[in-house]
């Protein structure tokens, strides 16, 4: 899931639970749709990611950095403590969102394609929720 600064889910997709979670994690970038914000053109890329220690590979930093993206990624082997979970919180809170129907908080289905499906609804759900009416 990539969220933004408040916690608003901006993309998420799903993928097998053997699956390494940074294998996502271009695409995901790649396929964030223009933000609308300050007047102007609007943007189309975060200026930081932050993410845990899942994501702390050399090659995905370099990535980032191609694409104007400044990782804030904490680093493996070094101590807790680095302040990014002052700043985390919000996607974990957005991940908790998410899995607030009971039938995802436990994966029933045994077709990827329902599963994505109720997904997505829950994913809608969440901006319906975050994301005030005009």
């Amino acid at each position: 899931m990539l969220t933004d600064a408040h916690g608003t889910p901006l993309r998420v997709s799903l993928t097998g639970g053997h699956r390494n979670d940074v294998t996502q994690l271009l695409p995901l970038v790649d396929g964030l749709p223009p933000v609308r914000g300050k007047r102007g053109r609007p943007r189309r890329k975060p200026r930081a990611l932050y993410a845990d220690r899942g994501y702390d590979h050399d090659l995905y930093r370099r990535r980032l950095r191609e694409r104007g993206i400044v990782p804030k990624i904490a680093r493996r082997g070094h101590a807790h403590g680095s302040g990014l979970g002052r700043i985390r919180w919000v996607a974990e809170a957005a991940i908790a969102w998410l899995h607030g129907p009971r039938r995802l908080r436990t994966r029933w289905e045994t077709r990827d394609d329902m599963h994505d499906a109720l997904f997505q609804l829950a994913h809608c759900m969440t901006l319906a929720r975050k994301i005030p009416a005009f």
